[in-house]
């Protein structure tokens, strides 16, 4: 088996060490290469190299950036077609991020020597797993992308990020953003097939659960959401501080569903859509994209094979 081994020397829990008992520990199982990336975009043009060259595997080794990234890259040749994905080559994952919903979500340590021993112990059994992807705008996100107030936190985070992040970064971001905007509070209509169009002040798509974590504790949006099921929406037409408080305690103490007379939540949809009478911040997999007036969120089932 030919496999490469991408790592983000700049994540969070990525060390010199680490890397190189991974890299050792691979290089017994597969013909290994090992690539340090050092531009954004790097993990990406890694693995869509190693997509056309017919690499067996592709272990990413960073934080959920990277994995996105890399997942990018293993499908970058369908051009955003579902239908043209071709042969690919297998996913790994070692988490080396802050938060790592991806790996947590597939049942992977967070400890990167522990997934280590998970990553070889499929290797050699075998096992592996196909899991659907979510696609939105032409790009392929594993957990969730969204419009509003979430990218904002993104894009407010990646401005003050450095190597270490924190629960507490997101927290102070998510208060900033609540209280001034960046692009103020656009409406957003959702549409989705067999539905009637719903406006909402911000707008979060999932494609498994948890959303994403702080710190430790796992945050619960649409709890019946997994890579086996269509995409989750969770969207408020309110953002009264009571319906936020009320929505982030249910999402922090419990994994039931959530409900409320200012929540749309709809779980397992193949297609939404989302316009904005002005443009808004776009979030991809924690990833800020850009500014949007529409996005379609399309979820596509068995995309890719992941070794766990």
């Amino acid at each position: 088996m030919r496999a490469i081994l991408v790592v983000n020397p700049q994540a969070t829990s990525t060390t010199a060490g680490g890397r190189d008992v991974l890299a050792h520990a691979l290089a017994s199982q597969v013909k290994l290469d090992v690539v340090e990336t050092d531009y954004r975009g790097h993990a990406m043009a890694v693995a869509r190299s190693a997509a056309r060259d017919g690499i067996d595997l592709v272990v990413a080794h960073g934080g959920d950036g990277t994995v996105n990234e890399v997942v990018n890259g293993l499908l970058a040749d369908a051009g955003g077609d579902p239908a043209r994905i071709g042969p690919t080559p297998a996913l790994g994952v070692v988490p080396g991020g802050s938060a790592n919903v991806f790996a947590r979500a597939l049942g992977l340590a967070a400890d990167p020597v522990e997934a280590t021993h998970q990553l070889l112990s499929a290797l050699e059994s075998g096992r592996g797993r196909k899991v659907g992807l979510g696609l939105a705008d032409g790009h392929w996100f594993t957990f969730n992308a969204g419009l509003g107030w979430d990218a904002d936190v993104v894009g407010r985070v990646a401005k003050r990020r450095g190597k270490e992040a924190s629960a507490g970064l997101y927290l102070r971001a998510a208060v900033r953003s609540y209280i001034r905007p960046p692009l103020g509070r656009p409406e957003l209509t959702v549409r989705i097939p067999g539905e009637e169009p719903v406006v909402v002040e911000t707008a979060f798509v999932s494609n498994t659960d948890p959303w994403t974590y702080l710190g430790e504790r796992p945050v619960h949006l649409n709890a019946d959401c997994s890579f086996e099921t269509g995409l989750g929406l969770f969207a408020l037409n309110g953002l009264s501080l009571p319906t936020v408080f009320k929505h982030a305690r249910q999402a922090l103490l419990t994994k039931s569903n959530q409900r409320g007379r200012h929540l749309v939540r709809h779980d397992d949809v193949p297609l939404i859509r989302i316009d904005a009478v002005e443009p808004v911040n776009f979030q991809v997999d924690g990833d800020l994209v850009g500014q949007r007036t529409r996005v379609e969120f399309h979820s596509v089932p068995g995309a890719l094979s992941v070794i766990v």
